[in-house]
């Protein structure tokens, strides 16, 4: 069985997301996002898109061929980025959301997809390789860590859509701050900084604001810039 920080990490974090969205108003879902075009109910299928990767990923043969991909290195820029895949990402995440009708029923098929994924997680070897959808070849757990930053991170987008406070677990947060700042990095930084990691993850992701001071602190600790839809 797969296991490790972001392993349980991934099942902690959809977990708690699962709860927040599945007892939301219908009302909420059709607001606007921090991630526009995007509505709250579009983005929240946007998320169960990438939760719901894994199970096809593992019916496939295990690549052999390429280097393994650490988890940080998935967020590099890229053709992955590009206007014509983002712009591709926003149709199919529109066109999901409207195929389902309510936000409700969204909330309903990512709870669904979350868990099959983590069923197949379960039941992978420590040691399975995937090949994502870009072509990297990555161990199961390394993919799972980028599994994780997209719940966390776009958990505090949809928190904000919701009206509610940021739920991110530790266990998520500890996972991406891991992949946002070197070794030993992380607590230095949280000392001289007074925050917490949320507050961290917010600010290094653009969920909030950085001051001068901020960020030229942050660049201090050699924060990893990655490249997010």
């Amino acid at each position: 069985m797969a296991s490790g920080a972001a392993v349980d990490a991934f099942g902690a974090e959809a977990g708690r997301l699962s709860e927040q969205v599945l007892d939301a108003d219908e009302t909420a879902f059709a607001r606007g996002s921090r991630c526009p075009p995007w509505s709250v109910g579009e983005l929240l299928y946007h998320v169960r898109i990438g939760a719901g990767r894994i199970p096809g990923m593992l019916a496939e043969t295990e690549p052999a061929d390429g280097a393994l991909i650490p988890a940080a290195s998935y967020f590099r820029p890229g053709e992955r980025f590009s206007s014509a895949v983002n712009d591709d990402r926003i149709v199919v995440a529109q066109r999901g959301a409207a195929a389902l009708g309510t936000g409700a029923a969204v909330a309903r098929d990512f709870d669904r997809a979350w868990r099959e994924s983590w069923a197949k997680v379960r039941e992978a070897g420590q040691a399975r390789v995937v090949r994502t959808r870009h072509g990297d070849r990555m161990l199961l757990t390394e993919f799972l860590g980028t599994r994780v930053l997209e719940l966390a991170v776009h958990g505090l987008d949809l928190a904000a859509g919701l009206g509610r406070p940021p739920w991110m677990t530790s266990a998520a947060a500890c996972v991406v701050a891991e992949m946002l700042l070197p070794a030993g990095a992380i607590a230095r930084l949280l000392d001289e900084s007074g925050w917490d990691q949320v507050t961290l993850i917010a600010k290094a992701t653009g969920r909030l604001p950085l001051t001068l001071a901020d960020a030229t602190m942050i660049e201090r600790h050699n924060l990893r810039r990655l490249r997010l839809a």
